[in-house]
């Protein structure tokens, strides 16, 4: 019985561990805040992406500035040829413009995103 219960008490403590492992995309949401410019407002995140993770397509309802704090992201804005980003580089990307991030990286890469964008509607939205 001693040995039954020995392995659930493992199961268990395993799955917990499995709970708390590495996400492939972790957000941080660190600030929001209302800005003077009327129906707008700051939002600052840091996204963490896991070795060879992709963030899919999606735009936002307004400007982002993401700049990596660590590891090598590859941008591709709408299409277009992709852009690759150590740390301590930055990069525009316009109000609705559809892009997405690849860590091209071995280890895993951070991003700071800071985004001017419209009050009220989605931060993220993902398209096709």
């Amino acid at each position: 019985m001693k040995m039954i219960q020995a392995m659930a008490l493992a199961l268990l403590l395993g799955g917990a561990a499995a709970a708390h492992a590495e996400q492939p995309i972790e957000r941080t949401d660190l600030i929001k805040n209302d800005i003077h410019v009327p129906g707008h407002e700051v939002v600052q995140v840091r996204v963490d992406i896991a070795p060879g993770v992709l963030a899919p397509n999606h735009s936002h309802p307004g400007e982002e500035v993401a700049y990596v704090l660590e590891g090598t992201l590859e941008y591709r804005l709408d299409g277009g040829e992709p852009v690759t980003l150590k740390a301590g580089q930055s990069l525009f990307i316009p109000s609705g413009v559809v892009h997405s991030a690849k860590n091209v990286g071995s280890g895993r890469a951070s991003e700071l995103a800071t985004y001017i964008v419209r009050k009220g509607e989605a931060l993220v939205v993902p398209t096709r």
